[in-house]
């Protein structure tokens, strides 16, 4: 453990001080404490009166300090279809049937724009990384412009590249509109790794290849897929087991269940994070555990789409990462990684009863769960010195905190609503007493507002 006295060889830049309660990690909690950053990276922790001297300085007086939540599965760019009436109370074929039509109008501009506002309400719940599965790609450079609003914010984030192949006239759900070849899947793919992956430490853009799923794309792509990552070492994502529509779609289609046809196409590896995996049987969960594939647990996608929920205390027994995800609209119609925390201690606890789930629990699958889940566990979700300096200095109101005296973090999930007041991203400050310090974010609200109602109102 780093002390005060190191801190102060390095000049501190940032110092984060009187926290109520400084959690480090799932397993150190300090009452009162204080936290220095440098060069995008956590250099000391510490109890109060022994405080380095610094270039800024956050009071955290009276407030939560926890490691920055980390989002494990999104569709950010839905947010221009957030509670489409026509497809909110449909199942989740139904939905995606609904809003794909409306998605064909995506174009690089509604992709930065959808990208740089998601972000923006990220950072107020608390995220400080994000995945995201962007896998309509109607035209191309749409994970190009995502990463471009990455860019202009300083927020760390994972772009999956995702794909679709199999159309409507090809047995799948979307239209041709869509989809693209195998072909252009795997170009676009390697470019993209080429131009912006950056597998050096503390990077904050890294690509991700992400077929949308085993109905939505050919067996040749999945595996090609699968070898390319190899080739290029970055990480694999898609949806799995998610629906019980899916075990008929892939028995019917390949002669196998779900799982197995992921085995087959060479997804088995710890490379390999999923997202839902609710409908595996028991034998299947054992496999996914021993290879070390990790699950964007979705809850509120979970109880909203009514198809059931992963058994998280289970997989988390087995050994499998578990992270938490946003998931995107029409399935979760918000942005807070806190909201989705929550989510998961109340869906834990009414799944397998009260002491399945504790709020601490519900904090480590947000944090070093979902970390794993990105293959950084090294480095995020935890506040050890060397750690990434992403971090939330949390804000409850005090009537809402009125009489929650024993316990911080069980006081932080159980009351609220709670807010990110300071959101810290690589030691930058990016929300400040609870408002984004984004430039940017009026006029892209406007052109967000102007994109969003044209794409409803033309279909």
């Amino acid at each position: 453990m780093t002390s005060a006295a190191d801190a102060s060889v390095t000049a501190v830049e940032l110092l984060v001080r009187d926290a109520e309660l400084l959690v480090v990690d799932g397993e150190r909690e300090i009452p009162g404490g204080w936290l220095a950053t440098a060069g995008g990276r956590v250099t000391a922790v510490g109890p109060a009166g022994t405080e380095p001297e610094a270039q800024a300085t956050v009071s955290a007086a009276g407030r939560l300090v926890t490691p920055g939540l980390v989002n494990t599965h999104h569709h950010i760019y839905q947010n221009l279809t957030r509670a489409y009436a026509p497809a909110v109370n449909g199942s989740l074929f139904d939905w995606l049937t609904t809003l794909y039509p409306l998605w064909a109008a995506l174009d690089e501009e509604a992709a930065h724009v959808s990208a740089y506002v998601g972000m923006a309400e990220l950072l107020m719940g608390g995220c400080t990384t994000s995945s995201d599965h962007l896998y309509v790609h109607p035209r191309p450079g749409l994970v190009d412009a995502e990463i471009r609003a990455a860019r202009d914010i300083g927020f760390r984030f994972h772009a999956t590249r995702g794909s679709m192949t199999r159309s409507v006239e090809d047995g799948g759900l979307p239209p041709r509109s869509v989809t693209q070849t195998d072909e252009e899947v795997l170009a676009d793919s390697e470019r993209l790794i080429r131009a912006h992956h950056d597998p050096s430490p503390g990077a904050l853009i890294r690509v991700v290849l992400a077929p949308c799923s085993p109905f939505s794309v050919t067996r040749e792509l999945m595996t090609a897929t699968a070898e390319l990552a190899e080739r290029h070492d970055v990480r694999l994502h898609t949806h799995l087991a998610e629906d019980r529509d899916e075990d008929t779609y892939c028995l019917r289609t390949y002669g196998c269940r779900p799982v197995e046809y992921f085995e087959d196409t060479g997804w088995m590896s710890d490379r390999t994070w999923v997202a839902h995996c609710v409908h595996p049987n028991d034998a299947e969960l054992r496999r996914l555990a021993a290879a070390g594939v990790g699950v964007a647990h979705c809850p509120s996608s979970n109880m909203l789409i009514g198809g059931g929920t992963a058994r998280v205390r289970e997989m988390r027994e087995l050994g499998l990462p578990v992270g938490i995800g946003c998931d995107g609209s029409a399935s979760t119609d918000h942005a807070s990684l806190r909201m989705e925390t929550r989510g998961a201690l109340l869906l834990g606890r009414y799944r397998d009863g009260p002491g399945a789930m504790s709020a601490r629990d519900a904090l480590d699958i947000a944090t070093r769960g979902a970390a794993r889940c990105l293959g950084r566990g090294d480095e995020l979700g935890h506040l050890r010195p060397g750690a990434c300096a992403d971090l939330v200095v949390w804000d409850l109101h005090e009537v809402a905190r009125a009489g929650a005296f024993s316990d911080p973090v069980e006081a932080w999930l159980r009351c609220g609503p709670a807010r990110a007041w300071t959101t810290v991203v690589a030691g930058r400050v990016l929300v400040d007493r609870g408002e984004p310090v984004l430039p940017g974010l009026a006029d892209a609200l406007r052109t967000h507002g102007r994109i969003a109602r044209r794409m409803q109102q033309d279909v």
